[in-house]
C-alpha cells in the first residue's frame, strides 16, 4: 500500500488537466507517466506538472495505445463518443480506469464495457464526483447510520442554470444527443447514480418525460441574426448574449479555447466569429431537451423522482425515512435554510447537520468532489476495499439511460 500508484491520462482538456493537477498534489500517493491529446499545448499542461521527460506524452490515441501499458490507471477524459472505443482498447491492456462520465453513448455499450472489464478482471470507476463531495458524503454517512430510519423514497433536482445550458448543451459539445449522449445521461448521470446509490439498489422501472422548449428559433427575439456577433437589436437584454464571453462569463471560455487567458478581447472576439458559441441560443442545431423529469422505483420498492431543468441553479436533495426526513441543497442553503437538515417525525423538532468543508487549495471543482474522488483512487484501485472488477456505477447509468428510452417512446420502462 505504500508503493506509489502510477497513473496516465488520455484527453487532457478541462476535466483530465484538473485531475493532473490535483493528482501531482499527492506526490506521496501517485505518479504521473503519460499524458495523450491532439492538442500540443494540453498535453504540455500536463507534462509541464512534474520534472522535464517524467510525463510521456502522445499526440493521439493510436500512439498511446502503441506504447503499451504505461500505468496502473488509465485516466479516460476524451469526449463522450469516444469512450467506449477508448475504454475497450485500455482494458485489453490491463489497465484499471477512472472512465469521465458517461461511460458510453449507449447503455448496450456501458454494459459491454462492464462485461470486458469483469472478463479481464479490470476496474472501471466512473467520474461520479458527487459521491466524493462532503455534502453527499455527509448524506451517505447519515442515511447508513439509521438516522432517518427506513428510506421510503428520495427527490433529487438539478438546475443545469440557463447560461451552463446554453454554452454546453445549446451551442457546445453536448448539443447533438447523437454526437455525444442524452441530456439526462450528460447531465443527470451524477444524480442518477446518486439515487441508486444512497438507495443501495439497481432500477426496477422508471417513466419520463421532457421537450425542448425554449431554445428554439420561433422564441428567438424578433431580428435576432444567426450570430451575435452580427448585431443583434436584442443584446442588452439576453442572458444569453456571447459578449458576455468577454466579461462575467469569460471564465467559461477555460473549457473550449485554447489559451484563452492569453487572449485579448479581440482575439477571443475573433473566436466568437467563427466557433459555435459565438451563435443566437435560438439558432442552433440542438436537439437536447432543457427540462426533463423522470419516476422510478427500485429493486427494493424505493421510489424516488429528478427534475433537471435549465432554469434553476443548483441541486437539491430530500430523502423520506420512517423516523426522519432529511433535506437539503444549494436551494435551500441559498434561502437561508441549513445546507443540510433532519425533520424528526416523533419530535418535530429540526436538527441542522455539519458539513466539513476543506480549506486545502486543490479543493475547487464540483464543490469538492474532484479533491474527494483524487483522493480516493488508493482505495479505489488498490489494497482490501478497492472495487470490484467491472464499471462501478452501471446501475446509475442504467437509470438514465432507460429514463431517456422512457420519454421518447412515451412508456414505462422496466429491467
Amino acid at each position: 500500500m505504500s508503493m506509489q500508484l502510477s497513473i496516465a491520462i488520455l484527453g487532457c482538456g478541462s476535466r483530465g488537466r484538473t485531475y493532473a493537477k490535483l493528482i501531482v498534489s499527492f506526490e506521496d500517493r501517485y505518479r504521473l507517466t503519460a499524458a495523450a491529446d491532439l492538442v500540443s499545448t494540453r498535453r504540455n499542461a500536463v507534462s509541464s506538472l512534474s520534472t522535464p521527460g517524467e510525463i510521456q506524452e502522445f499526440d493521439s490515441s493510436e500512439s498511446f495505445f502503441a506504447a503499451g501499458k504505461l500505468a496502473d490507471v488509465l485516466i479516460i477524459a476524451t469526449q463522450d463518443s469516444q469512450h467506449f472505443e477508448h475504454a475497450i482498447r485500455a482494458i485489453d491492456l490491463g489497465y484499471d480506469l477512472l472512465l469521465e462520465k458517461p461511460a458510453a453513448e449507449t447503455l448496450e455499450r456501458c454494459e459491454e464495457i462492464d462485461r470486458k472489464a469483469r472478463q479481464r478482471n479490470c476496474r472501471v470507476a466512473l467520474g461520479f464526483v458527487l459521491r466524493y463531495t462532503p455534502f453527499y458524503s455527509t448524506v451517505k454517512r447519515v442515511i447508513e447510520s439509521g438516522k432517518i430510519g427506513r428510506i421510503i423514497s428520495i427527490r433529487t433536482h438539478e438546475g443545469v442554470e440557463p447560461f451552463h445550458q446554453a454554452h454546453s448543451y445549446v451551442r457546445g459539445h453536448w448539443a447533438k444527443s447523437n454526437e455525444s449522449s442524452p441530456m439526462i445521461v450528460a447531465k443527470c448521470s451524477h444524480d442518477a447514480d446518486i439515487l441508486c446509490w444512497l438507495g443501495g439498489a439497481a432500477t426496477a422501472s422508471v417513466s419520463s418525460f421532457g421537450d425542448r422548449t425554449w431554445f428554439r428559433e420561433e422564441n428567438a427575439p424578433e431580428g435576432a441574426p444567426n450570430r451575435c456577433t452580427d448585431g443583434c437589436p436584442a443584446a442588452s437584454n439576453c442572458i444569453y448574449d456571447a459578449h458576455l464571453y468577454l466579461s462575467e462569463k469569460r471564465r467559461w471560455l477555460s473549457m473550449v479555447m485554447d489559451g484563452y487567458e492569453k487572449t485579448d478581447d479581440a482575439g477571443i472576439l475573433d473566436f466568437l466569429k467563427s466557433s459555435p458559441w459565438g451563435r443566437c441560443v435560438y439558432h442552433c442545431d440542438n436537439d437536447t431537451v432543457d427540462h426533463q423529469v423522470f419516476a422510478c422505483e427500485l429493486t427494493n420498492g424505493i421510489t424516488a423522482t429528478h427534475t433537471m431543468t435549465a432554469f434553476d441553479c443548483g441541486r437539491g436533495i430530500e430523502v423520506y425515512g420512517t423516523l426522519a426526513a432529511l433535506k437539503g441543497g444549494e436551494p435551500y442553503h441559498e434561502s437561508g435554510s441549513p445546507e443540510l437538515w433532519l425533520r424528526h417525525h416523533a419530535e418535530g423538532n429540526i436538527e441542522s447537520l455539519e458539513i466539513h468543508h476543506q480549506d486545502d487549495a486543490g479543493y475547487a471543482g464540483h464543490r469538492g468532489g474532484d479533491w474527494g474522488l483524487v483522493n480516493a483512487f488508493k482505495n479505489l484501485f488498490q489494497g482490501p476495499l478497492a472495487l470490484q472488477s467491472g464499471l462501478d456505477g452501471i446501475d446509475g447509468h442504467r437509470l438514465a439511460f432507460l429514463a431517456e428510452e422512457a420519454r421518447l417512446t412515451r412508456t414505462v420502462m422496466s429491467v
